[in-house]
C-alpha cells in the first residue's frame, strides 16, 4: 500500500522565513523601515515562555526589530491594557502579539479589543474577522494561515474541494473555514456537537483537525488519497520510562498519525507540520503590517 506524502513543514517555513527575511532587508534598504514586532507574556506558564522566547530569536534573525515585555502574573488588566495602547502608538512596532492563556483575572477579550487592527498579527480582532469574512485584507491568525499555505503547496486545485474543519475557534477553526471558502472548497465546519462526525470526515477531500483531542481522528475516517492537515499538539509522558521519569514528553497530533498515513494521500506529522508555520506566517503578518501601516502596500 503507498504511504503518504509527509508534508514538511519545517522545511516549508525555513523557507518562507528565508523569502521574509530578504523582504526586510528589501525594506529597510528601498525605504528605512525595519518591521518591528513587540510580543507581551503576562506569567509563568511555561509554554508560552518557550513560545515567546523562539518569536523573539526568529524575529530578529529576520533582520526585524524585537520586543519582549515580560509581565508579572499580578499584573493588573488596566497596566496590561496601558501597555497595549502604548504599543499601539509606538510608530517603531508595527505588530503587537499579547500571548494568551493570560491569568484569571485578566479579561482576553478586553485585551483583544484594545488591540490596534492594524497591528494585530495574531488575527484576533474583529475588524479583522470581519475583513476576512467579508473578502478584504485582512491580517489573518498564523495557524491557519499557515495551513493554508500548506495545503496549496501540495493541492494543485482547491477549486471545489470538499474541506472538513474540525473545530470551531475564533483562532483557528472559522478562520480557516473562511480562507478554504476563499479558495473556491466546498467547507464544513465539524465540531463536538456534530452528528456521524466519521461520516462526515470521511466525505472531505481536505481534512484540517484542530479540535484538540490526541489521536480522535483515525485511518477509517479518513477518504482515501484525501490530504490531511494536524493542528492538534497534545503532551505526553515518553513512552521510555526513563525519559518519562526524566520529566521528557513526546507530542501527538488530533490524527491517529501510523494508521492515517496508510489511507491519506498527504499528511502533516506532529511536530514537524504545522507547528514551525505558526512563528513564520508571525513574521510574514509582521512585514505585511508594517508595509500597510507605512503605505507601501
Amino acid at each position: 500500500m503507498t504511504q503518504a506524502t509527509i508534508i514538511d513543514g519545517k522545511a516549508f517555513a525555513a523557507d518562507l522565513r528565508a523569502k521574509v527575511a530578504q523582504e526586510v532587508a528589501a525594506l529597510k534598504a528601498e525605504h528605512g523601515i525595519t518591521p518591528g514586532l513587540a510580543v507581551v507574556l503576562v506569567g509563568e506558564d511555561p509554554a508560552s515562555q518557550v513560545y515567546v522566547r523562539s518569536k523573539g530569536q526568529q524575529t530578529q534573525e529576520a533582520g526585524m526589530y524585537s520586543e519582549t515585555h515580560r509581565l508579572p502574573a499580578e499584573t493588573t488588566q488596566d497596566d496590561l491594557l496601558a501597555l497595549v495602547a502604548k504599543l499601539n502608538a509606538d510608530p517603531k512596532i508595527h505588530g503587537v502579539l499579547v500571548q494568551f492563556p493570560v491569568p484569571p483575572h485578566i479579561s482576553q477579550a478586553d485585551v483583544v479589543a484594545a488591540l490596534s487592527p492594524d497591528k494585530d498579527v495574531d488575527g484576533l480582532t474583529v475588524t479583522n474577522a470581519g475583513r476576512l469574512a467579508s473578502g478584504l485584507p485582512a491580517l489573518t491568525p498564523c495557524t491557519p494561515l499557515g495551513c493554508m499555505l500548506l495545503l496549496k503547496d501540495v493541492v494543485d486545485d482547491l477549486k471545489g474541494k470538499n474541506a472538513v474543519v474540525i473545530g470551531r475557534s475564533n483562532l483557528m477553526g472559522k478562520p480557516m473555514a473562511q480562507l478554504l471558502l476563499a479558495a473556491d472548497c466546498t467547507v464544513t465546519i465539524a465540531h463536538s456537537r456534530s452528528q456521524d462526525l466519521p461520516g462526515i470526515v470521511r466525505q472531505a477531500d481536505i481534512v484540517v483537525a484542530a479540535v484538540g483531542r490526541a489521536e480522535m481522528v483515525k485511518a477509517d475516517w479518513i477518504k482515501p488519497g484525501a490530504v490531511v492537515i494536524d493542528v492538534g499538539i497534545t503532551r505526553f509522558p515518553a513512552r521510555d520510562p526513563e525519559a518519562a521519569a526524566a520529566g521528557k514528553t513526546r507530542l501527538v497530533g488530533d490524527v491517529a498519525f501510523d494508521e492515517a498515513k496508510a489511507v491519506a494521500g498527504a499528511i502533516t506529522p506532529v511536530p514537524g507540520g504545522v507547528g514551525p508555520m505558526t512563528i513564520a506566517c508571525l513574521l510574514a503578518n509582521t512585514l505585511t503590517a508594517a508595509k500597510r501601516l507605512s503605505g507601501i502596500a
